[in-house]
């Protein structure tokens, strides 16, 4: 399969001045396109003219990306649109999202070639019986990061993937491999990592993502402006990926002003 890399370095601004000073910050990207046989690099440098020293930059670490798609054909075009009006109310052309939250997850599997063939084929697996009522469409996930911290992006960042109740529509789904008989808090510092660069390199590319979550928190959102679920009976309990993960996410990023579950 052919795989599709991408190295972005990226840096996030925390601005410690006053309006004036926020008026007076330029920021310049350029980019540079390198091919060497088949695989195609872009690298972008971000460069900061900062005039006021009242400016402290947060640099955040590089970041890789490899495409690995899952079936995304017209049947999933299909029955996620099907979804979208049976559970938000929408009659839609196509399924592109706004993105505003991040949800981070675990798969519940110790293995990458698992996890990812379960959200690879367009239809549920039969042994989904907890959510299989609700639609016949699998689940999916934006990104899927391995246990070495390898960021697999499986499906464009912009549609909308089946990956938490309530808020697809408006949620880009991060899985991480882990979290052995979804109880255990296993993820690992590479994954860690991992998870703290995507949520900047996704807080750069789409300034409407003004939260981040955990699966587990999801609940936390039903009485917020995001929420959209019109079935009242289809709820999970999640445990997914823990209280403690998503400190340490939050605290890396917190610059980036993210919100929380239920702000």
């Amino acid at each position: 399969m052919k795989m599709n890399r991408i190295l972005l370095s990226l840096s996030a601004l925390l601005i410690m001045g006053c309006a004036n000073d926020v008026k007076n910050i330029e920021t310049k990207t350029q980019v540079t396109q390198q091919t060497q046989g088949k695989e195609a690099k872009v690298i972008e440098t971000t460069v900061i003219d900062a005039p006021s020293a009242k400016v402290s930059i947060v640099e955040a670490p590089s970041i890789e990306i490899i495409d690995k798609p899952i079936d995304f054909g017209q049947e999933r075009i299909d029955m996620t649109k099907k979804y979208i009006k049976k559970h938000y109310g929408f009659e839609v052309d196509n399924i592109e999202i706004e993105p505003k939250i991040i949800v981070l997850h675990w798969t519940a599997d110790m293995s990458f070639d698992k996890s990812f063939k379960r959200l690879k084929p367009q239809k549920l697996f039969s042994d989904r019986k907890d959510i299989v009522k609700a639609s016949a469409l699998n689940v999916s996930a934006h990104f899927l990061i391995k246990r070495d911290g390898t960021i697999y992006r499986l499906m464009p960042e912009n549609w909308m993937a089946r990956h938490v109740i309530g808020l697809n529509y408006s949620t880009i789904g991060v899985e991480n491999v882990g979290g052995k008989g979804n109880k255990k808090d296993d993820l690992t510092p590479a994954q860690l990592k991992a998870n703290i660069a995507l949520v900047r390199y996704l807080k750069r590319k789409y300034p409407t993502i003004s939260h981040i979550i955990g699966h587990h928190e999801y609940r936390k959102m039903e009485n917020t402006e995001f929420w959209l679920e019109k079935d009242k009976g289809y709820r999970t309990k999640k445990s997914d990926p823990g209280d403690a993960f998503m400190s340490k996410v939050r605290k890396a990023v917190w610059d980036l002003n993210l919100s929380g579950a239920g702000k």
